[in-house]
């Protein structure tokens, strides 16, 4: 590659869009080629830059997204499962890696994003930050090491705005405690507790989500058994972390043959 890969970013007026367009454009190993809103959007037709209220970038804000991902080598991607979907047909037709920050994606969904990858490199993960994804390593190990007398509680919080609960990351720290102890989350998930619920199920996950103000993203893991109790913990305190972790994964698709992987894939942490 001769010069530097173009970056299209999805959802470009969010939180994490505009975080992400910082980024790439503060960046000497990439350079922003897309910016994507959503149709009717005011910033559509606009200089990015000047419609995140800073200098000109030389970037569009566009709603047709073959128009952005076209000159991309990689498109990363925090928006809503269906905007997800179709991004990912884009990214397949561009040979574009597709880097996914979407939560709240069902398994059906998830199973959708297949027939791209057959085509285009796609890294989905609940949370693109180091520090998270050791946390799933740890909270594995750990519920591999201790048996049912320990139950497991994930608690986490995030701002008022977060439209899904439990968080995709709360969601992968119990995918990662099941898988320690051997089971699928989907058989002992608990995630509805309201009145007489009866005791606790042994061997049960537990969820508790909390949602307030303008808080980034907290999650404990707990481990409590009679006269004792474990918690791992990760607190964000500033979404750069998160963009952090998708620009490198953008980085390491770009050598990778077609596929799903996953942010353990890109540190070199899995299994």
């Amino acid at each position: 590659m001769t010069q530097t890969p173009g970056i299209a970013i999805t959802g470009a007026s969010g939180r994490m869009g505009q975080m992400l367009i910082t980024q790439v454009s503060a960046s000497d190993r990439m350079r922003l080629v897309g910016a994507i809103e959503r149709p009717g959007h005011a910033w559509v037709g606009q200089d990015v830059g000047v419609a995140m209220g800073g200098a000109t970038l030389g970037v569009t804000v566009t709603d047709d997204p073959l128009d952005a991902i076209a000159p991309a080598q990689a498109i990363i991607d925090f928006t809503a499962p269906k905007a997800t979907l179709e991004f990912a047909a884009f990214a397949a037709q561009a040979r574009a890696v597709h880097v996914i920050g979407t939560t709240g994606m069902t398994e059906d969904e998830i199973a959708a994003l297949e027939p791209a990858a057959r085509h285009a490199v796609i890294v989905r993960a609940g949370n693109m930050s180091l520090g998270v994804n050791l946390l799933t390593q740890l909270t594995k190990r750990v519920a591999a090491a201790l048996d049912e007398d320990y139950d497991i509680e994930i608690i986490e919080a995030h701002h008022n705005q977060k439209v899904d609960a439990p968080s995709g990351t709360a969601l992968m720290l119990g995918e990662a405690a099941a898988a320690g102890r051997g089971v699928t989350l989907a058989e002992v998930s608990d995630r509805a507790r309201d009145g007489m619920t009866g005791a606790r199920r042994p061997g049960d996950i537990g969820f508790s989500a909390i949602r307030g103000g303008d808080i980034i993203g907290e999650h404990d893991v707990m481990f409590a058994a009679a006269g004792e109790r474990i918690i791992l913990r990760h607190v964000a305190s500033d979404r750069s972390v998160f963009a952090r972790g998708a620009l490198k994964a953008a980085l390491w698709g770009l050598r990778q043959a077609p596929g799903q992987y996953d942010m353990l894939d890109v540190l070199g942490l899995s299994d």
